[in-house]
């Protein structure tokens, strides 16, 4: 049975349409406008706060802390600064992607690591022979993201202090009245946006104080129909939905390398001093010229979608939420990938789509087919390769 996370207390009666999902045990808000594109907005547009507190959280600490992270992330994790964040992937012995997520480094010998998945188990076993403590710390910390260009407002204003000095992918400690906060420079949305981690026993007073914080730029909550949306522009992996964990995997074709996941492949550092597990499979398949498969960017033509409506007499008629479901992509004839996450696209005005390749049909500007379903009629349409991410505003990074 799911649970509201620390912030349930004010978003329940925010959601009046009841909508929830379960998210590792929580209860998520699917939505709680009338209209995700309401939601989508204030991401794009104002502000969005969204409770990310369901995501699986750790605080590894100790003389080991660094060892253990380094024999199990592929990035340098020796590299990692005091409060500096990095985003990274873990493997296992054959190279392929066990769960993505983020480690912070909160002092000299403490991070902050987050997982989609448990994964308490994974650590612990690779903690063999260190002196490090491990502690799981995912209902005691509750998280509350602030995303979209006037989220640097909106957390100026609840805190007090200006926030233009922090880089992306940084973190300091702060206060929201008298709670201690944490604020990082992260986010899942592909914007300018923010995460502020607290003691779950305050979780409700930052939400006021935040909300209140907010009024004043069109800050409101978003739910996870919204997040969906913004993370395919952005071109952002979703365990389970855009690869699947090689814990879980049934078959090999189930279990992906960072390569085969876009910018996972990018964090893959070789030359760092400490082993990591999958490191030797990792190396292998470089040496074989990389992975026989790819993540890209598909946009789909929109003459070829409303042909497809035509074809039942039909006017074009898009969903607004996101397509967990995959579908074929071909060449011609032949398949050679499949799309794991379909979007419309609000500011972009496209149909887009996460897609997983044959290298051979990866690179920008080759034309494809996607299938395509009009009342329960399966069809294909032209889409074009693209690079992602899709949307990547300057003030993300700015």
């Amino acid at each position: 049975m799911s649970i509201g996370t620390a912030f349930h207390p004010r978003t329940a009666p925010l959601n009046r349409k009841m909508q929830w999902r379960e998210w590792a045990g929580y209860l998520a808000a699917s939505a709680y406008a009338d209209h995700l594109d309401i939601e989508y907005n204030a991401i794009r547009e104002a502000a969005a706060l969204i409770d990310v507190t369901p995501l699986y959280k750790y605080l590894v600490s100790g003389p080991d802390a660094v060892r253990l992270i380094d024999r199990i992330i592929t990035r340098d994790a020796s590299k990692l600064q005091v409060g500096q964040v990095y985003y990274t992937c873990w493997c296992d012995e054959e190279g392929k992607v066990i769960d993505d997520g983020t480690v912070a480094r909160l002092d000299e010998a403490t991070y902050r690591w987050t997982a989609a998945d448990p994964s308490l188990r994974w650590f612990t076993m690779n903690s063999a022979g260190l002196d490090v403590r491990i502690e799981e710390i995912t209902e005691t910390v509750a998280a509350l993201a602030v995303q979209g260009p006037l989220s640097r407002a909106v957390v100026e204003a609840a805190t007090g202090e200006r926030w233009d000095d922090l880089k992306y992918f940084r973190r300091r400690a702060s206060r929201v009245d008298d709670i201690e906060v944490d604020v990082s420079r992260t986010g899942y949305t592909g914007d300018l946006g923010y995460e502020l981690w607290v003691d779950s026993a305050q979780a409700v007073r930052l939400w006021d104080t935040v909300m209140e914080a907010g009024s004043a730029f069109g800050a409101r909550p978003a739910g996870m129909l919204a997040l969906d949306v913004a993370r395919v522009e952005a071109g952002l992996i979703l365990l389970e939905v855009d690869y699947t964990s090689s814990r879980l995997a049934l078959i090999p074709e189930q279990a992906y390398s960072p390569f085969e996941l876009g910018i996972l492949g990018r964090f893959v550092d070789f030359d760092k001093a400490a082993d990591f597990v999958g490191k030797r499979a990792l190396e292998a398949e470089r040496d074989r010229g990389g992975p026989a498969r790819r993540l890209v960017g598909l946009e789909a033509k929109w003459d070829g979608i409303e042909a497809a409506f035509a074809a039942q007499d039909l006017p074009p008629a898009l969903s607004p939420m996101t397509s967990r479901e995959p579908v074929p992509v071909f060449a011609g004839q032949r398949q050679v990938g499949r799309a794991t996450s379909t979007a419309w696209s609000p500011i972009l005005k496209k149909a887009i789509a996460l897609t997983s390749v044959a290298r051979e049909f990866a690179d920008p500007g080759i034309g494809l087919r996607i299938e395509w379903t009009v009342e329960a009629r399966r069809g294909t349409v032209p889409a074009t390769v693209v690079d992602l991410p899709f949307l990547d505003p300057p003030r993300k990074r700015a």
